[in-house]
């Protein structure tokens, strides 16, 4: 995701929220007659049905007191989230809870609850202390241009960009924050082509937070991979299910045997290998994606 020049503090965060998170459907090829849209229908039912199971995804990471420490310090105000989730059917009783107290329980993450962990995991993944960030490409004067900074709204402050690698959140150790940069750097999510590390929406900065509580809580590399790629799919179903559509397809390999490294992949999960190595080799077969997918905005 690029950067875009700034209008003002106030409305950069939305301007890149809207603008710089882009869908890589759009450039999707036509429906040709080899499949009736009723028959892609069917084949996009499926898919998504894989890569969204209907009893959720069972992690095997805990939020912890991960949130109690983001209110402490102001990154997150449960009274700001709560507004947020008023219009929205209210936020669940059990994600309400880990606002004022641990949550050990890991996490079960559904079609329903998706926005309202990355909303969680976002200010953990942006305001975690990490030597790494030192190197980022947020971190600098013009860190609150990009939709991860600028667009964070829910702390006592205006601009998400003063809670960048502030606080230590999540203790890692020496290996531990090194097994999370190396997953960050190799995995990467459909709105752009930047990798977890460089956290340039919400949804980057929410995987990232994912990976650190990972890693403090002993799961190890292939683990962080299968979870990147389960909380992505959720976050993304449209992208997720025609890449499933697509390992069927053409290579034969049914949702549950893929390989999460290679699916996380630049080459599957940016939104210019996406385009290239699943829209176009579906297009090729008359099974065209669908419009759909998610923005970068609370």
């Amino acid at each position: 995701m690029d950067t875009v020049e700034p209008v003002s503090r106030m409305t950069v965060g939305k301007l890149v929220a809207v603008t710089s998170c882009v869908v890589a459907f759009l450039a999707a090829p036509t429906l040709s007659s080899a499949a009736p849209a009723s028959e892609w229908a069917q084949l996009h039912e499926e898919a998504m049905a894989s890569v969204l199971p209907a009893g959720g995804h069972h992690s095997r990471v805990a939020l912890g007191d991960s949130i109690v420490k983001l209110v402490h310090e102001g990154v997150l105000d449960p009274k700001k989230f709560e507004a947020l989730y008023a219009q929205r059917g209210g936020v669940p009783a059990g994600l309400k809870r880990a606002l004022s107290k641990p949550s050990h329980r890991p996490i079960l993450l559904t079609r329903e609850t998706a926005n309202v962990h990355v909303n969680l995991l976002w200010p953990l993944g942006l305001a975690n202390r990490m030597a790494a960030n030192n190197d980022s490409p947020l971190n600098g004067p013009r860190g609150f241009r990009f939709a991860s900074t600028g667009g964070w709204n829910l702390g006592r402050e205006a601009s998400g960009a003063v809670y960048f690698n502030k606080f230590p959140i999540v203790g890692l150790t020496t290996q531990q924050e090194a097994l999370v940069i190396k997953v960050a750097l190799n995995t990467f999510r459909p709105c752009c082509d930047n990798s977890t590390f460089f956290q340039d929406c919400n949804h980057g900065s929410a995987l990232l937070g994912l990976l650190a509580l990972g890693a403090a809580q002993g799961r190890n590399e292939d683990e962080l991979y299968r979870e990147a790629l389960a909380f992505n799919a959720f976050w993304f179903p449209h992208d997720y299910a025609h890449t499933a559509l697509y390992f069927k397809a053409v290579r034969g390999t049914m949702w549950r045997d893929v390989n999460p490294r290679e699916v996380m992949s630049a080459n599957f999960s940016s939104a210019s290998g996406w385009s290239a190595n699943v829209a176009r080799e579906l297009g090729q077969r008359g099974l065209v994606p669908q419009q759909g997918g998610a923005d970068c905005d609370v």
